[in-house]
C-alpha cells in the first residue's frame, strides 16, 4: 500500500501527463498533470471509454481511433483553444502487453503520455525566425556580391554602345569622308558584339535571381514512396556520357534490400546531381566515382565518393554556406541546395574529404516506420 502511495506521489510530481487505460479503454489511472491538461473527469467516476471523457472533439476522435486500432503513436501534436492563451500539446499512445500463464503475450491496455509543448513550439518558432533572418542576410550579401560584376559589365558595354552610336550619328550628319577607324560597318559590328555581352550578363543576372528565390522559398514537396536504387540508376544513365567524356569510371553498389522511402523525385534527383556534378568538376584529369546504397533499421544511406582534388581544410566548414565557391564560374548554391532539400526531407548530408585524395558525401534518409511497438505492462 505504501509503495502504491509513493508511486502516485511520484506520478503526481511529474510535469508530464500519464494515463493508463484497460482493455476496454476505460481510464484506470491518471496523474494530476494529465487531468489538468486535457481536462477530464476524476478517475473514480469513469466507467466509459476515455474519448467520451475528453471535451475536445479532435483529441477525443484521435484517442478513439488510436485506442481501438491498437496503434502506437508518438508525439502527435495538436492545438488546444484556451481563452487568452492558445496551447499546443504532444500526445503519445503505447499499447501495453503482458505474459499470460501459458507464456503467450496479450495486450492488456494502453499508456497515454501528454506534454504541454507550447513553450517549446514558441522557442522553435523564434529560432526559425532567427535562422531565417541570418540565412536571408547571408543570401542577400551573396546576391549583392554576385550581381555587382554583371552590373558593372552592363554599365561598361552600354557606354560603349552609346559611344559607337554617337560616332554613327556624327558620320551620318557629316559630308566629310569617314576616317578609317570610324567606319560605320566597324561601329555596327562593335554594337552587335556589345549587345551580345549585355544579353549574356542579363541572363547571368536572371540565373542569380532564380537561384536566390529557390534558396529562400519554401519547397512544395510531393512526397511519394520511391525506390532510391531505381532513381540512382536513372541518374547514372543520364550522366553516363558526361562521365565518359571526363574519363571518369562509375562504380555502383546497390543494396537490393533497400526499403522504399518518402521523397520528391524532382528535388532528390537535383540533390544527387549537384553532388555528382561537383565530383566531376573535382576530377579534371579523370578518376573514379562510386555510388553506394546501404540499408539500416530506421534509415538508409547513399554514399557518393570521388577520387578528385578534395576540399582544403580551411574551406571544409564553409561548403554548405550560400554563395561559397572555389570555382571560377560557380554560383556557390549547389551544396546549399543539397542541404536544403535533405532538410526538407528530414534527412541529413555529411561530407568528409582528404585534399589530393577525394571526397565522400553521405546522405541519410529516414525509413517510414510501419510496425507497432509495444511496452510491457506491470505484472
Amino acid at each position: 500500500m505504501q509503495q502504491l502511495i509513493k508511486l502516485e506521489t511520484v506520478l503526481d510530481s511529474l510535469s508530464v501527463g500519464i494515463m493508463v487505460c484497460d482493455n476496454n479503454h476505460n481510464l484506470v489511472m491518471a496523474n494530476k498533470y494529465a487531468l489538468r491538461l486535457l481536462p477530464i473527469n476524476s478517475v473514480e467516476q469513469t466507467h466509459e471509454p476515455l474519448w467520451d471523457l475528453v471535451s475536445d472533439e479532435k483529441i477525443a476522435s484521435f484517442l478513439e481511433k488510436t485506442l481501438k486500432s491498437g496503434d502506437k503513436i508518438e508525439e502527435w501534436e495538436f492545438p488546444v483553444e484556451i481563452p487568452g492563451s492558445p496551447k499546443y500539446f504532444s500526445l503519445s499512445v503505447w499499447p501495453m502487453v503482458q505474459k499470460k500463464p501459458d507464456k503467450s503475450i496479450e495486450v492488456s491496455g494502453s499508456l497515454i503520455h501528454v506534454v504541454d509543448i507550447t513553450e517549446k513550439r514558441s522557442r522553435e518558432a523564434r529560432m526559425r525566425r532567427m535562422e531565417s533572418l541570418a540565412s536571408l542576410t547571408t543570401l542577400a550579401a551573396g546576391v549583392a556580391h554576385e550581381i555587382k560584376n554583371p552590373l558593372a559589365s552592363l554599365s561598361i558595354h552600354v557606354q560603349l554602345i552609346y559611344k559607337a552610336l554617337a560616332e554613327c550619328r556624327t558620320l551620318c550628319g557629316s559630308n566629310k569622308p569617314p576616317k578609317k577607324h570610324t567606319r560605320p560597318k566597324k561601329n555596327l559590328e562593335s554594337i552587335d558584339r556589345y549587345i551580345s555581352v549585355v544579353n549574356e550578363e542579363i541572363e547571368r543576372l536572371n540565373q542569380i535571381v532564380v537561384d536566390f528565390l529557390f534558396a529562400v522559398r519554401p519547397m512544395d514537396l510531393d512526397l511519394q514512396l520511391r525506390d532510391i536504387n531505381l532513381l540512382l540508376k536513372e541518374l547514372v544513365e543520364f550522366v553516363l556520357y558526361e562521365l565518359k567524356e571526363a574519363k571518369i569510371r562509375c562504380i555502383t553498389e546497390y543494396d537490393e534490400k533497400l526499403p522504399l522511402v518518402k521523397i520528391d523525385d524532382r528535388f532528390m534527383k537535383q540533390a544527387f546531381l549537384n553532388i555528382i556534378k561537383n565530383a566531376i568538376a573535382a576530377m579534371p584529369d579523370g578518376g573514379k566515382l562510386m555510388i553506394e546504397t546501404q540499408s539500416h533499421d530506421t534509415y538508409i544511406n547513399i554514399i557518393i565518393t570521388d577520387t578528385g582534388t578534395g576540399i582544403p581544410e580551411e574551406n571544409f566548414t564553409k561548403i554548405f554556406e550560400p554563395y561559397f565557391t572555389t570555382k571560377e564560374t560557380g554560383t556557390g548554391l549547389g551544396l546549399t541546395t543539397v542541404f536544403k532539400i535533405l532538410r526538407e526531407h528530414h534527412g541529413e548530408v555529411n561530407a568528409d574529404s582528404t585534399p589530393g585524395e577525394g571526397s565522400v558525401f553521405t546522405i541519410t534518409l529516414p525509413v517510414p516506420q510501419k510496425e507497432t511497438r509495444l511496452i510491457r505492462a506491470p505484472e
